[in-house]
């Protein structure tokens, strides 16, 4: 926000702006009045100079300059009414405020200038960071998506967690959700590398393994072009999840990359869903790897995923205590209620309360539902919904599921 105007009234016209001048006039008012009823030996007049200054906190140059030269008034009116204007004392406090007058004017320009210069650059930031972590649309297929992002460092949107969604050509929605090593905006180029090799493979890939190896590779080849050494010389890695959600199947595919495992939440139950198969955080390419292979689950209409980074459930209490994502989730009374946005909310609203309002690390939430269609139903094992059906394997490995470990 800027506090330049083109005069005294534009300023007036804002609320806050009628308040906050409203100060220093009183103060030039209540100067004058002082002064002109006191003893001739006692000179208020140089307090005068304070309306100015206090009006440089508030405002631009120029309500600065008008509440200058009322400054300057306001003690031509004093000399005036005590004994004349060509005393030595009159006029030098006539001079004495017109000259800092001026200099606070002087240093609210360069002040203005300096914020524009500001405001500026956090534009331009602020366009870059929204071009690298997109909003994911609302909808997307037969999904609802809500998201929450809190970077750790003040005036950063984005920091070193990321997440995405694109659509594939099956058709089907896929997701990725990770943690770079390390926070805030140094870790918005190692960010980078994932979000792009994610964006560009999840089209070409068929396989959920091969899109997850794709941006391994990435990772592998730019970590060190991208990757702030020069403050931080330790390891560099980056924690991915990648989710593919077919539009018309209620098994979503699952590949994790030292990810914290995502949250399903069916009816009043909340499953954590542990991968029985894990590979190393991306970029973690001298360490061995066994072959990629993706778990499943069931994920059927009603049903919420909920995919956190570890700033999440490594929020600390004021007494130390980390934030129990899952036994929280399960506590909410209106589960899951209104949709992604509503659980969101209250996901938010129960961490910075855990938190006692303080985040120190970046925090990135997504809450996918899935919307009933006509071409997905409840998937019915003996008339009963079925909660743990094995999906076979795409390539036609031996099927996988996640572990799942009910709260």
């Amino acid at each position: 926000m800027t506090y330049r105007r083109r005069s005294m009234g534009r300023l007036l016209e804002r609320p806050s702006g009628r308040g906050l001048v409203a100060v220093p006039l009183g103060l030039i008012v209540a100067i004058v009045l002082v002064d002109i009823h006191s003893p001739t030996d006692v000179h208020l007049g140089p307090l005068l100079v304070i309306a100015p200054a206090l009006t440089a906190s508030i405002a631009g140059p120029k309500p600065t300059a008008l509440m200058g030269l009322l400054a300057v008034g306001a003690q031509v009116l004093i000399g005036a009414l005590h004994g004349g204007l060509g005393t030595t004392n009159h006029i030098s406090q006539i001079i004495a405020i017109t000259f800092l007058s001026a200099l606070i004017v002087l240093f609210s320009r360069a002040r203005e200038r300096r914020n524009r210069e500001l405001n500026r650059v956090r534009s331009v930031s602020e366009a870059a960071q929204r071009v690298l972590l997109r909003p994911p649309p609302r909808k997307v297929g037969p999904l609802r998506v809500a998201w929450l992002y809190l970077a750790a460092e003040d005036e950063a949107k984005i920091g070193g967690d990321l997440f995405a969604v694109a659509r594939a050509a099956h058709p089907s929605t896929r997701v990725v959700i990770g943690d770079v090593r390390g926070k805030g905006l140094a870790a918005i180029g190692e960010a980078s590398v994932v979000l792009g090799a994610f964006r560009e493979g999840a089209h070409r890939h068929a396989l959920l393994p091969d899109l997850m190896a794709a941006m391994d590779d990435s990772v592998a080849r730019n970590l060190d072009e991208v990757a702030d050494t020069e403050h931080d010389a330790g390891e560099h890695f980056v924690t991915a999840l990648v989710l593919d959600i077919p539009d018309d199947s209620p098994y979503a595919e699952m590949v994790t990359a030292g990810h914290p495992p995502p949250l399903l939440v069916r009816e009043r139950k909340v499953t954590e869903l542990v991968p029985r198969d894990c590979a190393p955080p991306l970029g973690m390419g001298d360490l061995p790897v066994p072959p990629l292979r993706s778990d499943h689950l069931t994920f059927t209409a009603g049903d919420f995923l909920v995919l956190y980074t570890d700033g999440v459930i490594e929020a600390r209490s004021p007494t130390g205590a980390f934030y129990p994502l899952a036994e929280r989730v399960a506590s909410f009374p209106s589960l899951p209620g209104g949709g992604p946005d509503s659980l969101l909310h209250h996901i938010h609203r129960d961490l910075l309360a855990h938190t006692g309002g303080q985040v120190n690390d970046d925090i990135a939430l997504l809450v996918i539902e899935r919307v009933p269609t006509r071409h997905l139903l409840r998937p019915l094992l003996d008339g009963h919904p079925m909660t743990d059906q094995v999906h076979a394997h795409p390539d036609g490995a031996p099927p996988s599921t996640a572990h799942e470990r009910g709260i």
